[in-house]
């Protein structure tokens, strides 16, 4: 049965018994006496707090002490008390005994209610999800469910219509509206070769493109899932909660037969009146709060995040956040556009063209696409090459036409002859912080290649707000110094690192480390053992699926800006974890004195039901301080500034 169904049953069954309570001082009693009161208190022990009795009776087996067993004993003695109360003709207390379930249920339905709201960001991106896919099958198009669609079919889109999975457009162009995934309000233009995200709105042209992702791989399902996880998972402090509920459980056991003993051999109290104070001590005590603050504080920070387009993996990262002295970035793809240009080419542009194409041909980097889109763009075709071989962290060298052909950086230059012309030259594009590619034939460079990658137009605004906030930012690159100092001097980024090959970025990290937490955001292949060994890795959501992978966060936008955003959004979501830490903590301690009957002597008591209304708002304060994350303001530093 739902907690829900059984905080019902419970409160249909006790609402008698609060009845027979507010009327009983103008005479009015409940049918049957304690009779009719132990059946209700019967049925609801039997139906709705059954679950507690189990749970607790299952880690009483295992010698431990939870949450439950605190409420299981604190209704079973009032609920024995009262037969026995009943069979010697004294007063009863079954509505305790009632009532103590029926409001600890109520936190339950408060936390349940929480974790759906939490939850709505990923169900309705879930229920955006186009039904069907207009497929090509057979030499026509067919209409079919979502779940028949299958890896590289070729799927046809028309104007409004929702693309159903990832893929790569083929034919035709169109406007795409990708506000549910990236945020962006703008739509936009996709044509061939352009990658395209299941269940964006499409805009006014009809296109087909190529299913490269289905299922549980499309950018949707991951984000799904990665909230899911995140939502379920506990951040460190969680540990240090659960490790002081051990302790606290038998602390309040204890309390409780102290306070007996106390009131019932010490100061002469009744019997009855004893119990009822030292029950009130293991309900007011019960940590319920204690137990809520951690998970639905990241249940809603995480689901506020999927919102905003940034998705936090795990509660550990939120943590570390809170400590983070320094953010590492890596310069391609990450504050560059990750779409260098040739600007200028040095030498016979033909021959040095068809040499770099030539040796370029089958590479993936960024440097080397650009080197194959001029030659493409001046007709130059390239040559095939034998014995190719990359030269790592220098370049890729290989025989073309008879002859040993290369291709690299600067660090090229200790094993083969350049001109103090060439030198100069590199020196000059360097300054304009260009890339400069060397070209040679034979152990002589033929000529040079300048490629510039330029920062986004997010960048600097991305780096003022960490350094608003009090944070050191360093940029590795695999690039040379003159080059990577000129983008880091655009966007105002404190330290650079140069010449860094792609196997030592984790070591770099490491170093960084002696001196406090780091941040690393890149998004590349090879980025992904830095954001591995970074205490918070962030990756652009636009990366490679093993730099997502080893990220802790995503930025689904590819907003650089949205790093400090990150940063703003964990460490707020940290700070209300400890602020329900706090006032669940502060219930329990004003609480216990109280229930215990320390202030007796000036009025104040509180009896069972009181002190199990108590412990339901407790856990109502912490739920409620959770959802005002919701409406918690989250800015970037640099609109302050």
């Amino acid at each position: 049965m739902s907690i829900q169904k059984r905080f019902w049953v419970a409160l249909v069954l006790s609402l008698p018994m609060l009845v027979a309570m507010v009327l009983m001082p103008f005479g009015w009693h409940l049918p049957g006496g304690a009779v009719t009161q132990l059946v209700l208190t019967t049925l609801i022990m039997a139906v709705a707090a059954w679950p507690f009795l189990q749970s607790a009776w299952a880690s009483f087996t295992k010698h431990h002490a939870n949450m439950d067993t605190l409420v299981a004993i604190g209704m079973a003695t009032a609920y024995f008390y009262s037969i026995y109360a009943m069979l010697t003709q004294q007063p009863v207390f079954f509505e305790s005994a009632a009532f103590v379930i029926t409001f600890v249920l109520l936190g339950q339905v408060f936390e349940e209610r929480m974790r759906r709201n939490a939850s709505d960001a990923v169900a309705k991106l879930v229920d955006l999800q186009a039904k069907t896919a207009e497929v090509l099958r057979h030499g026509e198009f067919q209409q079919i469910p979502l779940a028949e669609v299958q890896l590289n079919d070729i799927i046809r889109v028309k104007p409004g219509q929702k693309i159903p999975v990832d893929g790569v457009i083929t034919e035709g162009d169109s406007n795409v509206d990708e506000s549910m995934i990236t945020g962006e309000s703008m739509p936009v233009t996709k044509t061939v070769a352009d990658q395209v995200i299941g269940a964006t709105m499409n805009g006014t042209g009809t296109f087909l493109f190529k299913a490269t992702k289905i299922g549980d791989q499309t950018m949707l399902s991951q984000i799904v899932e990665l909230v899911k996880k995140a939502q379920n998972s506990h951040a460190p402090i969680q540990k240090l909660t659960d490790k002081v509920s051990d302790i606290f459980v038998p602390v309040v056991l204890i309390l409780a037969i102290v306070t007996f003993l106390v009131w019932y051999v010490m100061l002469g109290a009744t019997l009855a009146n004893a119990l009822i104070f030292a029950v009130s001590v293991v309900v007011i005590a019960c940590p319920c709060a204690l137990g809520l603050a951690t998970p639905t504080a990241l249940m809603v920070g995480t689901g506020r995040g999927a919102k905003l387009g940034i998705l936090i993996k795990n509660g550990e990262v939120l943590e570390a956040v809170n400590d983070v002295k320094t953010v590492i970035f890596d310069k391609t793809g990450t504050i560059t556009a990750g779409q260098p240009q040739v600007t200028e080419v040095v030498g016979d542009q033909t021959k040095v063209l068809q040499v770099a194409a030539s040796l370029e041909g089958a590479s993936e980097h960024p440097l080397a696409t650009a080197i194959l889109k001029k030659a493409e763009d001046l007709q130059v075709v390239p040559q095939a090459v034998t014995d190719f071989r990359a030269i790592e962290g220098k370049g890729v060298a290989g025989l073309l036409a008879g002859k040993t052909a290369f291709v690299g950086n600067q660090k090229l230059l200790t094993t083969v002859h350049v001109t103090p012309e060439l030198t100069d030259k590199i020196q000059v594009l360097q300054d304009q912080a260009k890339t400069v590619v060397l070209v040679g034939l034979d152990q002589e460079i033929i000529g040079l290649i300048a490629i510039q990658d330029v920062p986004k137009a997010t960048s600097q605004a991305a780096i003022t707000s960490l350094k608003a906030r009090g944070l050191k930012t360093v940029m590795l690159t695999g690039d040379n110094q003159r080059v990577a100092q000129a983008v880091a001097d655009q966007v105002g980024i404190d330290q650079v690192i140069a010449d860094v090959l792609p196997g030592d970025k984790a070591d770099q990290v490491k170093q960084f480390q002696q001196t406090g937490k780091v941040a690393f955001v890149g998004d590349g292949i090879n980025d992904a053992p830095a954001l591995t060994t970074a205490d918070v890795g962030i990756a652009m959501g636009s990366g490679t699926d093993i730099a997502i992978d080893a990220g802790g966060i995503v930025l689904v936008k590819n907003d650089l800006r949205d790093v400090d955003l990150a940063l703003a959004l964990s460490k707020k979501t940290f700070q209300r974890i400890k602020l329900n830490l706090f006032w669940a903590f502060i219930y329990n301690v004003l609480g216990i004195p109280i229930a215990a009957g320390v202030f007796f002597g000036l009025g104040l008591m509180l009896s069972p039901e009181l002190a199990g209304l108590a412990m339901a708002f407790s856990s109502l304060s912490v739920v409620t301080s959770s959802m005002l994350l919701n409406r918690a303001r989250i800015t970037r530093r640099a609109e302050f500034i």
